[in-house]
């Protein structure tokens, strides 16, 4: 499973490889500002990516644009609760910045945004546990299950473990012993913000609501946790996660277009934002 280097450039943090055929500046320092811009911009052009993406603060938004860049996405108090978070980016090859079937991924959000007026169901979290090192092995391998390949490494064990190291969260659910779906919770503690990310469920257990169970334990986890803003950036073309957010109250923020290799394609995503009541 071919999987993207992450580096550290200046203060900043960058996502760069052939994999996703991107750079991503995954967290920026503003005193690299506004070096890192061509900085990844160089890097971009000398490996021939076809894309670059950002998150950044709203007070970083004019040095971006005035270097290509577009907003795709915005959270609103994403950063420490008063300023917006913007996902932006660049594309290097315009044809990247045409989504593959706009149909569908309007279709999935008229979707969503129809299930999120229903009423909201009401899960039972006793069932969900939460993770630690000594797992590591055992979610590297659902993983490798789920996804043929994914924009991190995460079938493998040695790279969960560094990450729960560095503020990320990974929760589970069993049946009968064995972990038969997981997700985790990726903090930005400058920020106070959490991604929800890396859900996989098994074939033979998708459509028991795992995910929204576990989601709905996440969420309780971050907020004591004093976490303001929890997010997400789920496939545009698949239904069930979409609905799975917009039914959890997320709201839509946005979509990056062709933006992330999953099972072999770049798929376009959807950003979606909740703001939970942080202690």
């Amino acid at each position: 499973m071919q999987t993207d280097s992450i580096v550290s450039m200046g203060n900043s943090l960058v996502q760069h490889g052939p994999a996703n055929n991107r750079v991503y500046l995954l967290k920026l320092d503003p005193r690299d500002l506004p070096d890192i811009i061509d900085a990844i911009c160089d890097l971009g052009h000398t490996n021939g990516y076809s894309k670059l993406f950002a998150r950044v603060p709203a007070t970083a938004y004019r040095q971006f644009t005035a270097r290509g860049f577009i907003e795709e996405a915005l959270v609103p108090a994403m950063c420490k609760g008063k300023c917006s978070g913007i996902f932006m980016s660049r594309y290097l090859d315009k044809a990247r910045a045409v989504p593959r079937d706009s149909k569908l991924i309007a279709r999935v959000l008229e979707t969503a945004r129809r299930n999120a007026q229903q009423p909201t169901k009401l899960y039972d979290t006793d069932n969900v546990v939460q993770l630690d090192a000594a797992h590591a092995d055992e979610l590297a391998g659902i993983y490798s299950r789920v996804f043929e390949s994914y924009p991190f490494p995460i079938h493998d064990p040695e790279f969960i473990r560094q990450s729960m190291k560095n503020n990320v969260i990974f929760f589970g659910i069993r049946n009968s012993g064995n972990l038969v779906a997981v997700a985790s919770a990726e903090m930005d503690k400058s920020w106070g913000c959490a991604e929800m990310t890396d859900f996989a469920t098994l074939q033979e257990h998708q459509g028991t609501g795992a995910a929204g169970t576990l989601l709905t334990r996440m969420e309780t986890v971050m907020h004591a946790r004093g976490i303001h803003t929890t997010y997400t950036i789920a496939r545009a073309e698949s239904f069930g996660m979409n609905i799975v957010f917009a039914k959890r109250g997320y709201m839509f923020s946005g979509t990056l277009y062709n933006n992330t290799q999953i099972g072999g394609t770049l798929e376009s995503m959807n950003v979606w934002h909740k703001k939970i009541a942080a202690r």
